[in-house]
C-alpha cells in the first residue's frame, strides 16, 4: 500500500496544483520585486511589473536567473527578508568564484523538512524505522534536509554524516538501521565494504535507501540494491532552492514527483531560453513560489531531463522530472560529440564492473584526449596481461559504441582508486579550454 506523508497535497487535483501555483506565483513575484532590488531590476530591464504577472501563464515573462547571477549578488543581493528573519545558511560547494549562500527562515526550513519527509514516507520509511542520515552536515544541505525530514517522520534518526565507514556499518548493524540516506557512490562503497566482510544481503537490516547530490545510472541502482538487498530511490534538490526535496522517487522509480506546492518546474531549450512541451529533452528550470528569504524565480538548474504529466500508479498527482541524463555545464565535448559521465558509468557496469572510475580529459597536439581508469572486481584481478587486453578492448568498444568515439582504458587494481565520503570526483579536464 502506497504511503504519503501530506496525502491532501500529494494527490490533489490537477486544477488545485495549479489553482496554488497561480496564487503563490503572483504573491511571490510582487514580494521580489519589494524586497529584492537585484531582480527588480532585471524585471525592469525587460520591461516588466508584477502587474504583467497574472497567472503561471505568464511564467515565461519572467528573467532566467543563473549561478552567475547568484555569485554577482553574493551574500546579500538576493535576500528576500530581513536578516534578522533568517535563522540558517547553507552554501554550494562549488570550486570556483565566489560561493552561493542561500538563506532561510524558520517556515522556508519547515517546508523544506516537510518535502524531505514526503520522500522519506514514499520510500517506506515510517515511525517504527531507524534512518542513518551519511550525508555530510554543515553547510551542505543533504544531512540537515534528510535529518530533518527523518524526525516529522518520526523515525529514529541516526545523523552520523558522513565517513568513518566502519563506524558506519557498526550502528547499521547495531542499531538495526532501515533506511540509508547517503550519496550513491558512499552507498556503492557501503555495500563493497559490507560484502567484503562476508555480510551477504539478508544479513544488512537496511529495506531503503534515499541516495542524491551526484548523478547515477539504472545500472548502479541495481548493484547497490543487490549488494545491500534493498529499494534505492533518487531524490533531487538544489542548495540555491532549498536542499534534497525538490522532487524524489515514489514506489514505481519512473522519474521523480516534483513538489509543485512549493516549486514551478520548466524545461527549456539551453540555447534559446524558450520553453519546451512534456516529453521534450531540456535544461530544468525552476521557480520557488513560497521561499521566503531566498526567493529565486526562474532559476537554470544547468540540469538536462525531461518532465512528464503522465499518471503515476502511486496515485500522486505532480509532475514528474526524469534522472538528469548530465548536466549542461558538466557536459564534455570531446572532438566534436558530447559526452555525459552517466553513459560511460553505464557501459562499465553492463559489462560487470563497480562503479569506481575516473575520466581525465587533456588535449594534445590541439587533439582530445580521453582517457577512462577503470577499477577491477576481485573476481576481475588476475596477473595474465592477455586476461587484462581483452577486458580493456571490450570495454573500449562498448564505449565507442555508445559515446560514438574511441577512448583509452585503463584497468587498475581494486580499491587503486580513492574512495569519495561525499560527491565522487569523476572527471579531471586537464584542458585549457
Amino acid at each position: 500500500m502506497e504511503r504519503y506523508f501530506q496525502p491532501e497535497i500529494e494527490t490533489a487535483s490537477r486544477e488545485q496544483i495549479r489553482a496554488w501555483q497561480d496564487e503563490k506565483l503572483v504573491k511571490q513575484v510582487r514580494h521580489v520585486w519589494e524586497h529584492v532590488p537585484y531582480y527588480r531590476r532585471k524585471m525592469e530591464a525587460a520591461g516588466l511589473s508584477p502587474d504583467d504577472i497574472k497567472s503561471s501563464d505568464d511564467l515565461s515573462k519572467l528573467p532566467f536567473l543563473s549561478k552567475a547571477d547568484l555569485r554577482e549578488a553574493y551574500p546579500y543581493g538576493l535576500l528576500g527578508v530581513e536578516l534578522k528573519d533568517c535563522v540558517r545558511i547553507h552554501s554550494t560547494s562549488g570550486t570556483t568564484g565566489k560561493r552561493v549562500v542561500a538563506f532561510y527562515t524558520q517556515a522556508d526550513i519547515d517546508l523544506w523538512e516537510d518535502c524531505c519527509a514526503r520522500a522519506l514516507t514514499a520510500a517506506g520509511a515510517t515511525k517504527d524505522d531507524v534512518c542513518q542520515v551519511s550525508y555530510g552536515f554543515g553547510l551542505f544541505t543533504g544531512g540537515a534536509g534528510l535529518n530533518g525530514g527523518s524526525h516529522k517522520v518520526g523515525c529514529l534518526t541516526v545523523p552520523i554524516s558522513s565517513g568513518n565507514t566502519e563506524r558506519q556499518i557498526m550502528f547499521i548493524r547495531d542499531l538495526n538501521a532501515t533506511v540509508l540516506c547517503c550519496t550513491p557512490s558512499y552507498a556503492a562503497y557501503l555495500g563493497e565494504s559490507m560484502k567484503e566482510m562476508g555480510l551477504t544481503p539478508d544479513q544488512i537490516p537496511l529495506k531503503a535507501g534515499i541516495f542524491g547530490a551526484e548523478a547515477w545510472s539504472e545500472e548502479m541502482r541495481r548493484s547497490i540494491e543487490e549488494t545491500l538487498g534493498i529499494k534505492a530511490f533518487d531524490i533531487y534538490g538544489l542548495t540555491e532552492l532549498s536542499g534534497p526535496g525538490v522532487a524524489f522517487e515514489c514506489s514505481q522509480q519512473s522519474g521523480m514527483h516534483i513538489n509543485e506546492d512549493h516549486f514551478i518546474a520548466e524545461v527549456i531549450d539551453p540555447d534559446t531560453g524558450e520553453p519546451l512541451p512534456d516529453g521534450e529533452q531540456g535544461e530544468l528550470v525552476f521557480t520557488a513560489i513560497d521561499k521566503q528569504a531566498f526567493p529565486l524565480l526562474r532559476y537554470r538548474t544547468r540540469d538536462i531531463c525531461v518532465l512528464s504529466h503522465e499518471k503515476c500508479a502511486c496515485g500522486r498527482t505532480h509532475v514528474k522530472m526524469s534522472k538528469p541524463r548530465g548536466r549542461t555545464d558538466d557536459m564534455l565535448i570531446i572532438r566534436g560529440v558530447n559526452v555525459f559521465p552517466s553513459q560511460i558509468e553505464t557501459v562499465l557496469l553492463n559489462q560487470g564492473y563497480a562503479a569506481n572510475y575516473q575520466i581525465i580529459v587533456d588535449r594534445v597536439r590541439n587533439t582530445d584526449t580521453l582517457d577512462i581508469q577503470v577499477e577491477m572486481t576481485p573476481e576481475m584481478f588476475t596477473d595474465s596481461m592477455g586476461e587484462i587486453s581483452d577486458r580493456q578492448k571490450k570495454l573500449v568498444e562498448g564505449l565507442r559504441a555508445m559515446l560514438g568515439l574511441t577512448a583509452k582504458v585503463t584497468l587498475v587494481a581494486p580499491k587503486s582508486i580513492v574512495r569519495s565520503e561525499g560527491k565522487a570526483v569523476r572527471v579531471i579536464d586537464n584542458r585549457k579550454i
